[in-house]
This record gives C-alpha cells, sequence and structure tokens, in this order.
C-alpha cells in the first residue's frame, strides 16, 4: 500500500470510530511506517514493548525518534520482575526457554493494550518470513481486534528508498552490522548466510519469531 491508501484506511477507521494504536520497535525499517502515522495523526498511540533488555542505542534511537516525528510514544513493561524470570536452575529465561521469555516480556504486556482497542497497525512485511508471507492486509487478532498490515506488500528496497527520500535517520546499530535488532542477548550481527534479514535474531535456534506475529493473530 502507498502513502495516500494508508492514509484512506486509517481515516475510515476514525470515522468508524474505532480506536486504533500501532507497536514499534524502533529499527530502521520500522521508520517508513512510523513516519507515515506522524504524517496522518500524530495521536495514534505508538506502544514500543520495553521488554528491558533492549540495546541502549536502541533506547536512544527511540527518544530520537518520537521527538523528531512528534510521535505520541507509550512504554508498556512485562509485569513480571526479572528476578522472577528465571528456570528452576536460576538460569535467566532468554537463555534457557527464549518462547517463555518472549511471552512474558512482550505477547502478555501487549495483550491488555490489544483488549482496549480495535485496529493494531503492525508493520510487518511478507518478505521477512514464512510466517509473514502468509498474512493478510486485514487479519483478526486476539480479543477481535483487525491486524492492519499496510506494509505487507513492500520490500528493504522500497523501505530504504523512502528513507532517503525523507533524509530520517537510521538506528546506529545499522553501522555496527545489525540489520534485525531485538532483545540484546538475542541479536547477533547480521548473517550473510542467512535465508532471510532476521538471520540475527535467535541465531542457532529454530525460533523465528517472538510471539506477536503467531500467538497475537488468527489464521
Amino acid at each position: 500500500m502507498q502513502f495516500e491508501e494508508i492514509k484512506e484506511k486509517l481515516e475510515s477507521y476514525n470515522e468508524q470510530g474505532l480506536k486504533i494504536f500501532t507497536t514499534s520497535s524502533f529499527q530502521t525499517h520500522s521508520m517508513v511506517l512510523l513516519h507515515m502515522i506522524s504524517r496522518i495523526d500524530k495521536n495514534i498511540p505508538v506502544y514500543f514493548i520495553h521488554t528491558g533488555y533492549h540495546f541502549p542505542e536502541t533506547l536512544q534511537y527511540r527518544d530520537q525518534i518520537t521527538e523528531l516525528f512528534g510521535l505520541n510514544l507509550r512504554n508498556v513493561f512485562s509485569t513480571t520482575a526479572k528476578i522472577n524470570q528465571r528456570d528452576v536452575n536460576g538460569k535467566l529465561l532468554f537463555a534457557s526457554d527464549p518462547d517463555y521469555c518472549c511471552y512474558l516480556n512482550k505477547v502478555a504486556p501487549l495483550e491488555p493494550i490489544l483488549a482496549e482497542h480495535d485496529v493494531w497497525i503492525n508493520g510487518v512485511r511478507a518478505d521477512q518470513s514464512d510466517t509473514r508471507k502468509s498474512f493478510a492486509i486485514e487479519q483478526k487478532a486476539k480479543f477481535g481486534v483487525t491486524r492492519f498490515h499496510p506494509m505487507l506488500d513492500w520490500n528493504g528496497k522500497m523501505i530504504y528508498q523512502y528513507i532517503n527520500e525523507y533524509n530520517i535517520p537510521r538506528n546506529p546499530l545499522e553501522e555496527k552490522g545489525y540489520f534485525s535488532i531485538g532483545c540484546e542477548p538475542c541479536t547477533r550481527k547480521f548473517d550473510l548466510d542467512a535465508a532471510d534479514g532476521r538471520g540475527g535474531r535467535w541465531f542457532g535456534l529454530k525460533k523465528t519469531e517472538c510471539g506477536l506475529n503467531t500467538e497475537l493473530v488468527t489464521k
């Protein structure tokens, strides 16, 4: 979808009285959607799921972009303290059970947000993974929420053309070789042998998603 189509769709949601929100991990490729939203309606809440494991550079970038775009940023945190996020042997969950770690720090904190809204603007792209390739532009999520995927048919080239056109700053971790950026313990630099741009996430595991795009979607 292009800007005018996205604008028309968001205006349609507003006319229906639907409560809209978006989420962002504040990676460079997330900036196109955030920039478009800031051009359409700066009041739309932008939720940052603050896991407590982010790179310092990501947090600084989040603050920079929030000010630059004038975003309505809202941080959301897990209700489970880090001291309680350990297995029976005392090992932190990101090392022993990353799926459950993602659930506690990303999926569970977002569930109350979903329950309060009608539309979740989500920036997934079909070219990012096989899971995302199966998505539709509009798709049902938990609590009857509609997931709206306006960037689904975009690719990396289109993303960076837009970023260059509007001179949007990039996440500083890109210069260090990170192109898919999540929590620091579970992210490594880009792997040239990876099948997609998310090859640096959960390296060595079969895990490819944090749960937001698997547990909070209805097929």
